[in-house]
């Protein structure tokens, strides 16, 4: 998660007069989009949504009691995810512009109130915010990114505020308080990773950004180390997973195998045992066949010695008288 602070200038980011032209610049977007019907945010903050630009202007504008014609009346912020922060955010970008809001009202702007360290909360802080869906001269698929217009003044218009200033925790002196950066964007990361549970890989973190960048050799070095470290076990474990996987693929083929052996077994077992039916079938037609020939020659046999008795046993015949 970027988090940067852009400049005062001459430009678009000069703060010492009006929000407008700011404003003007943050609705050029909107132009486009809404040319092509797509989809747009209107401005936001700590409790609204879809507010004019006029009205952002009007109360930025008029929060500047006590400040002088060149002092600073409003701040940008630039809050700018990663695309894969932004994935973790929604997978359409009207899911990732309301995860944004909700970003910017439970974390980033909290942060902010704390760490000027004047026991502050986020309903003191006027601002207004503006989504943005796309980066000039960039090739990532997504760039959604939120700009954010702070007033100097708290909203009670009493207490000058600066995320500039180089004060961290000062007790004394004509500048009581301070800011820190550095906490800022440690505690927003974090929380990001809390609100939406994202994995952070040591590379992307900003402890390991601020290291590398400002830091000491001997903390490079140890930097380095723990890099290192990080990528060995992640490919251990990736490995290890792998392993898992081939692991229960083997075991599937294994199952599978059994399964197809027994049901061919079956199947083998089923085929065997209509044949012998067939063929018990077949021996029981045979015999009762055979059986079919048989009786009749016994029957004729029978008739034929009856017959024969009957022909030797002629009748008496009477004498002659």
């Amino acid at each position: 998660m970027n988090i940067d602070f852009p400049p005062p200038s001459k430009d678009t980011y000069n703060n010492a007069g009006s929000s407008r032209r700011l404003c003007n610049y943050l609705e050029h977007e909107d132009m486009e989009r809404m040319e092509q019907g797509i989809y747009t945010e209107g401005f936001f903050n700590l409790t609204e949504d879809n507010l004019y630009k006029s009205q952002v202007i009007k109360d930025i504008d008029s929060n500047i009691g006590q400040l002088l014609k060149t002092d600073a009346k409003f701040y940008a912020i630039h809050v700018s995810p990663s695309e894969k922060e932004l994935r973790a955010m929604g997978n359409t970008e009207q899911e990732q512009a309301e995860a944004m809001k909700r970003y910017i009202r439970e974390v980033v702007i909290p942060e902010y109130a704390r760490n000027f360290n004047k026991g502050l909360s986020a309903e003191d802080i006027k601002f207004y915010g503006k989504i943005h869906f796309s980066r000039d001269r960039s090739n990532h698929e997504l760039n959604m990114h939120c700009h954010l217009i702070v007033s100097r003044k708290d909203q009670a218009n009493k207490k000058k505020l600066s995320p500039l200033t180089n004060h961290k925790n000062t007790q004394k002196g004509t500048v009581k308080g301070g800011f820190d950066r550095k906490n800022l964007f440690q505690q927003a990361e974090q929380r990001f990773d809390k609100l939406f549970n994202y994995k952070r890989e040591l590379t992307e973190s900003f402890e390991y950004y601020n290291t590398m960048k400002n830091g000491r050799i001997t903390d490079q070095l140890k930097m380095q180390e723990q890099q290192i470290a990080d990528e060995r076990k992640n490919t251990d474990m990736q490995t290890s997973v792998y392993a898992n996987k081939q692991d229960e693929q083997n075991e599937n083929k294994f199952a599978y195998k059994q399964d197809y052996n027994l049901s061919n077994i079956q199947s083998v077992n089923q085929g065997n045992k209509k044949e012998n039916e067939q063929s018990f079938s077949l021996l029981d037609l045979g015999l009762s066949s055979a059986l079919g020939l048989l009786t009749p020659d016994a029957n004729k046999e029978e008739e034929q010695i009856s017959m024969k008795k009957k022909i030797k046993k002629k009748p008496k015949r009477g004498r002659k008288r």
